[in-house]
């Protein structure tokens, strides 16, 4: 049975969720990517709560696309400076199935620059 790059992508995201979790000293950051856009929100998974969020279609990026490497280093860029205003310094990365390759490695890298560790 032939199985979807969606489907492979979802196996490998829930083979990384069992050993990651976001915890209140050190929460989780989960990406999201599409085509045309990239997100992500840093999570405390005991409480349930997002502390903080960016995303590509946010007014603040209008210049900016999200289907590029400069727009995934735009959204870490404003990740990371939201982390800093909630006193976030630690995190845990959660690539979401994604390969660590092309705009997930620069959205990482980026964060990484900004001041976050991982």
């Amino acid at each position: 049975m032939a199985r979807t790059t969606r489907e492979l992508r979802q196996r490998r995201h829930r083979r990384l969720r069992k050993t990651l979790t976001g915890t209140p000293e050190r929460p989780r950051v989960a990406l999201s990517r599409t085509n045309k856009h990239i997100s992500a929100q840093i999570i405390d998974d005991t409480a349930g709560r997002t502390l903080a969020a960016a995303s590509s279609v946010e007014a603040s990026l209008k210049g900016t696309t999200g289907g590029n490497v400069e727009g995934a280093k735009a959204v870490a860029q404003l990740l990371a400076s939201r982390a800093k205003e909630a006193h976030i310094t630690t995190v845990v990365f959660d690539r979401g199935g994604f390969d660590y390759h092309g705009r997930v490695a620069a959205f990482a890298d980026a964060l990484r620059a900004e001041g976050l560790e991982f």
